[in-house]
């Protein structure tokens, strides 16, 4: 389990590529224009020799700065999409092994309006209560998460259970039961995820209530570090489950003499 969790880490230079992906898609649009403005301006005014001069150095000034201009608008956009790229490649990291509560910021455009709402009310108020806040959003985004991925996952599952059934081989029958065994897992998993989903939400329910009244948490915290738990150990059991799913998959593009599917992932 602690390597399944170790291969999610995110490396301070990961952090560093999106600072820089951001800071350039801000900054190429000024960077292209403003030195070309400043270097136009002085050759106009201090080393023009005559308004003619003056004029074409202006001209000429104008058209580079346009260029730069539309060259940065242009590399702002690629450095914009690479971002956003970077951002959704560190939010599948991060809830990889489960989303943690100093996550949450992360995942904003998954959460609900009423939940952004209640989370800014709750910040400004009771310190202890947006933590306790944040802890069950981070359990209930890994919730839905693990449920949407599962189910997608069991179809995946099915589509292969039924190709095996086509194939008249030996070990199909062992295959057949490998399979449902993940079937078995992953359906598992779907409903501890929708039970997680409903606690979290239960519990979040209690703590705008808390908020309203001005009241404290304090009673909650073994529902709390329970809801923690199942967030950090759901997704490690549906890791395990669909590295089983891939070498099933491996064994049966070997029987049907194709690439498995370990490498075609890689490619």
């Amino acid at each position: 389990m602690s390597e399944l969790t170790s291969k999610y880490d995110i490396s301070p230079r990961d952090m560093a590529k999106g600072r820089n992906l951001k800071a350039g898609a801000w900054l190429a649009p000024f960077l292209l224009t403003i030195p070309t403005l400043v270097i136009t301006f002085i050759l106009v005014f201090f080393l023009a020799g005559s308004p003619p001069v003056a004029a074409t150095m202006f001209f000429l000034g104008l058209v580079f700065t346009v260029i730069g201009l539309f060259v940065g608008l242009i590399l702002s956009g690629f450095f914009a999409y690479r971002y956003s790229n970077w951002k959704d490649v560190i939010r599948e990291r991060m809830a990889a092994d489960g989303i943690k509560a100093d996550e949450v910021d992360w995942f904003k455009r998954e959460l609900r309006p009423a939940e952004k709402r209640a989370l800014r009310e709750i910040s400004g108020s009771d310190e202890l209560l947006a933590d306790a806040y944040r802890e069950t959003l981070a359990s209930r985004l890994t919730a839905s998460r693990i449920i949407r991925s599962s189910k997608k996952e069991l179809l995946l599952t099915q589509r292969r259970q039924q190709k095996l059934r086509q194939l008249k081989t030996e070990r199909s029958n062992e295959f057949q039961s490998q399979i449902q065994k993940d079937m078995e897992k992953l359906s598992e998993i779907n409903t501890d995820a929708k039970q997680m989903l409903i606690e979290a939400e239960s519990r979040l329910q209690m703590i705008e209530a808390a908020s309203m009244r001005g009241g404290n948490l304090a009673g909650s915290e073994v529902a709390l570090k329970k809801l923690a738990a199942r967030s950090a150990e759901l997704p490690l059991a549906l890791e395990a489950a669909l590295l089983h799913q891939e070498a099933v998959a491996d064994l049966e593009a070997d029987l049907n003499g194709t690439e498995p599917a370990s490498d075609q992932l890689n490619q």
